[in-house]
């Protein structure tokens, strides 16, 4: 969710106030937590994929999938790209732990799976875990578009959108 910072206050004894201005109900769920432990997260908002993108993006992985021998899903597409050009992060983990990892990273999405990469340490792996493209931002989607535009230029697949066009959807980046 996002909000605003309001205001801030330091009581007596050193802690703090924070006041966050939100624009939805939260009524129930403040009820539900309040005077419990909660886990908090306050960063800059960024903006969010456009749905003209995220359609463009699908539009792109499907008519990649359709002009491969044989045909591939939409969904394996996306991955390849994500994969090729994406937003990634690396971690060595106990060979034992690998199985709870993968079940709760690839839980998030379609784009968010794990690889795991051998690098030789006894009873322990380095996984590769690529995350999904709905927590891109702007400049971490382009290389994704780029390379499934790229694909469909390598393949002769009619692009739907100029590059002017393709532009402007990254502009309209979260407006909608």
């Amino acid at each position: 969710m996002t909000g605003k910072l309001r205001d801030l206050t330091v009581n007596r004894d050193g802690t703090q106030n924070i006041v966050i201005t939100v624009p939805v109900d939260f009524t129930s769920t403040f009820d539900a937590l309040k005077d419990k432990p909660v886990s908090i997260e306050i960063k800059k908002a960024s903006k969010k994929r456009s749905h003209d993108a995220n359609s463009f993006l699908w539009a792109l992985c499907s008519d990649i999938g359709r002009a491969m021998t044989p045909p591939l899903d939409k969904v394996d597409i996306y991955r390849m790209a994500i994969k090729a050009v994406g937003v990634w992060w690396e971690k060595e983990e106990p060979i034992f732990y690998l199985d709870a990892i993968r079940k709760r990273w690839e839980s998030a999405g379609v784009g968010w799976f794990m690889e795991e990469v051998d690098n030789g340490r006894p009873g322990r792996k380095l996984v590769r875990l690529y995350f999904g493209t709905s927590t891109y931002t702007q400049n971490e989607l382009k290389p994704v578009l780029d390379w499934l535009v790229d694909q469909c230029s390598q393949m002769n697949i009619q692009i739907p959108l100029s590059k002017k066009e393709e532009q402007e959807l990254l502009e309209r980046w979260g407006k909608k």
